[in-house]
């Protein structure tokens, strides 16, 4: 079981939702946290309200100039997080070339940005942990996700990759994959959304999986296997399936 308390976790994303409900749980759990996303003042507001010491640090992950800025702020940690993240529904055929493409770069090469700023240095001194948000979305194509499932597919495939390089090199890499959560951004969504989840039972599951050794955990349960079962289906039958 990993030991969390005494460390310092760097959260990029976490001024509300999911951020949000994790920060207050790793702030209780003993946790000093370095606190990032657009927003200083939610920021602010939230390191004022954690049990824990906590500092804010502004960052737009679309901007690598600022995520620079903001590494060098935030120096060296125990641990990142990457939770940072944006969202429209859209099919194919209702394309919008910038809101798909700021899913990408934030969702995705936002990630990469942060990566290339703290993993370098993990390395170097052979300790580290970080953890990863993807989406069950990500497992295989969705309509309705352009954008959005795609960035996360990425995510989710760089964390297995880091997986691979990093495991026994004392930089442990964790994938976490949640399903829908009650947060401003599923308000956009017009269709039933089956097992949503609260923040705060989400953050439950992230905690679980970052006091553990395991690589992945992928929740609701029962609603995960739904997702990681297409994987198995060929394709005649999932887009038969999924593809509605």
């Amino acid at each position: 079981m990993r030991k969390l308390s005494g460390k310092t976790y760097w959260l990029v994303g976490a001024s509300e939702g999911l951020g949000r409900a994790l920060a207050e749980k790793l702030s209780k759990a003993g946790v000093s946290l370095v606190l990032s996303a657009r927003s200083a003042d939610a920021l602010q507001a939230l390191a004022d309200s954690l049990p824990g010491p906590a500092r804010v640090v502004t960052c737009d992950v679309s901007d690598r100039a600022s995520v620079v800025a903001a590494a060098e702020q935030v120096g060296a940690v125990d641990g990142a997080v990457f939770l940072a993240g944006v969202y429209w529904p859209q099919p194919a055929q209702d394309w919008d070339a910038e809101q798909v493409e700021a899913m990408f770069d934030v969702n995705l090469t936002g990630a990469a940005r942060v990566l290339g700023q703290v993993v370098p240095a993990m390395v170097a001194r052979g300790a580290g942990h970080v953890v990863i948000t993807g989406s069950l979305s990500g497992y295989r194509g969705l309509p309705g996700a352009i954008g959005y499932a795609s960035s996360k597919a990425g995510l989710m495939h760089l964390a297995e990759s880091m997986h691979c390089d990093l495991r026994g090199k004392g930089v442990d890499v964790q994938l976490a994959v949640p399903g829908f959560i009650r947060t401003r951004l599923t308000e956009k969504n017009d269709f039933a959304m089956p097992f949503i989840m609260e923040p705060e039972a989400a953050a439950d599951e992230m905690m679980t999986l970052m006091r553990s050794d395991k690589f992945h955990r992928a929740f609701p349960k029962l609603f995960s296997l739904v997702f990681r079962g297409g994987n198995f289906l060929p394709d005649w039958l999932y887009y038969r399936v999924f593809g509605r």
